[in-house]
């Protein structure tokens, strides 16, 4: 298997665990009374805040925002957690790529859509994890070199973007949307061969090894045993219920470091590429995997959203509960769908999706360097080029949605009598 192919099954296979932790988080939040009544007497008050105001109860700063707030503002953040929640549940992969960009494509500074989605995250696990049914299978000693190594990345990550926001906000949205153009421009792009292959087969195979690669045994790989081969005190010992293994502190922490360092950077959480990393490259159970992952994106994504955003004003508090709100009811719609669809249709979405978010980000590129001078082009030239990126990314999620939501509709029925 080539190199890039192998990092896009990583990839994909880290996309996958994060919507898997997704579903399971808000399924915790929707089945519990309790947690939906704090749920709605957080997102009351917000309606009567400004965007400005919501920013300075959380952050000692004054972050950029629009002058005026409406309400639109914020059931517009309920519609990007909908549409993330449909793709989470639908596709099973790939929703939490999409809300960094669509915050910044409804004109929300990109520190400020960071900021705002992984404080999302954190919200949502704070309040939809139930670490008490899964403590058998966690590893504490992983669990806090890890998240040494993740803090530190979280710092590493906040500084990059809030260095380069307080140098010039344009070169900020650049990065960020650089970041996530190279990444969904890399991930869409074998998505959608993947997809083509599929189809000339006619054929579903692959779907079931697809989810072999975020719920299946845990085979040690050649990388992990030399990693595990390496003794660089102290060394951390797990897994005893499966015979005992051993691996350097020094692996786990520098493995936070990338994990915190992406969270802090993209906002997509402590999660992203926390389970493929831990069971591909350290060499640990799938099910010990599950129960130290639940501690650690609790610590990585509180400490990215509150210490290198929050503090500062960059949370919007008022979108992250509408896409809080938004992403619970999507996802619970876009699992029930899955049972009524077509898994080729579900894969051919999920590439469209991340393409969409990939034409949606390079669109904003070429604006950004004639506004650093890095390029020379007629305004009117690349307003169209940005409003055609927004176009086919809005139509794109706007017809995903269609199509799933339509889909949940006509066999309303028959999910009942399934359910």
């Amino acid at each position: 298997m080539s190199g890039p192919r192998q990092a896009y099954e990583f990839l994909k296979a880290a996309s996958m665990a994060h919507a898997r932790w997704d579903y399971e988080v808000s399924m915790s939040i929707i089945k519990s009374k309790k947690k939906l009544l704090i749920l709605l007497l957080l997102a009351l008050p917000i309606l009567g805040l400004t965007l400005v105001d919501a920013a300075d109860i959380i952050g000692s700063k004054q972050a950029y925002a629009p002058a005026h707030y409406t309400d639109l503002i914020f059931f517009a953040s309920i519609a990007v957690g909908l549409a993330a929640g449909l793709i989470t549940g639908c596709i099973g992969a790939g929703g939490g790529f999409i809300i960094t960009p669509a915050l910044m494509a409804v004109g929300v500074k990109g520190i400020l859509a960071v900021g705002t989605d992984v404080f999302h995250i954190f919200a949502k696990a704070i309040m939809g994890t139930t670490v008490h049914k899964k403590l058998g299978n966690v590893s504490l000693k992983l669990a806090v070199a890890f998240v040494v190594g993740s803090g530190g990345g979280t710092v590493i990550g906040g500084w990059i973007n809030k260095t380069l926001y307080n140098h010039d906000p344009i070169l900020s949205d650049a990065f960020i949307s650089l970041v996530y153009a190279v990444l969904l421009g890399f991930l869409g792009t074998y998505a959608m061969l993947d997809f083509w292959k599929a189809t000339r087969k006619k054929t579903e195979g692959g779907d079931a090894g697809a989810h072999d690669a975020h719920g299946g045994s845990a085979g040690m790989t050649s990388l992990s045993i030399s990693l595990q081969k390496i003794h660089i005190p102290p060394m951390i010992t797990f897994d005893e219920d499966f015979g005992g293994r051993q691996i350097s502190w020094l692996w786990v922490a520098m493995g936070g470091v990338i994990v915190g360092m992406l969270a802090a950077i993209m906002g997509v959480g402590g999660g992203f590429v926390t389970f493929p990393m831990f069971v591909y490259i350290f060499g640990v159970s799938t099910a010990t995997t599950v129960g130290t992952d639940i501690l650690q994106i609790i610590f990585t994504a509180g400490l990215a959203s509150i210490f290198q955003y929050a503090i500062y004003g960059y949370v919007f508090y008022t979108l992250a509960m509408g896409m809080l709100i938004g992403s619970l009811i999507g996802i619970q719609v876009g699992a029930l769908t899955t049972k009524v669809v077509k898994g080729i249709h579900i894969r051919g979405f999920y590439a469209m999706s991340i393409i969409a978010g990939f034409i949606n980000r390079v669109t904003t590129l070429p604006k950004k360097m004639v506004e650093l001078e890095y390029l020379q082009m007629s305004k009117p030239a690349v307003d169209m080029i940005e409003m055609v990126g927004n176009v086919v990314f809005w139509l794109v999620v706007g017809f995903f949605g269609f199509w799933v939501i339509s889909k949940f509709i006509v066999n309303i029925g028959k999910l009942r009598e399934e359910g």
